[in-house]
């Protein structure tokens, strides 16, 4: 029987990225993002009141745009996200399907 696939597989499969599930009730298995929620969350839901769904995804937003664009990290040494994955870009522009420029905050992006 044809079982039809979830849009997001068929969306990895055409990027060439594996998509793996973690077990249920087992959040240690996937660390990195338990990690990085676990900082989103700490940023925005649990220390502000939102008046609306609208208002907590501006913020999200917001802190997303200022962790990937501003924030060093030390496992990064020193780096941003952006400036890292820049790095990457130049090294090995074959893994990218865009150019990560395009990614950029301000005018004309």
């Amino acid at each position: 029987m044809y079982k039809l696939r979830h849009i997001f597989d068929r969306v990895c499969e055409s990027y060439d990225i594996e998509h793996r599930l973690t077990k249920v009730n087992h959040p240690w298995t996937n660390g990195q993002v338990e990690r990085m929620n676990r900082t989103l969350k700490k940023a925005t839901v649990k220390h502000y009141h939102y008046e609306s769904h609208d208002q907590v995804k501006e913020h999200i937003y917001a802190f997303l745009n200022a962790y990937n664009f501003a924030k060093r990290l030390k496992a990064l040494k020193g780096l941003t996200p952006y400036e890292e994955i820049i790095k990457w870009w130049q090294n090995e522009p074959k893994r990218f399907r865009i150019n990560p420029h395009q990614h950029r905050l301000g005018l004309n992006n």
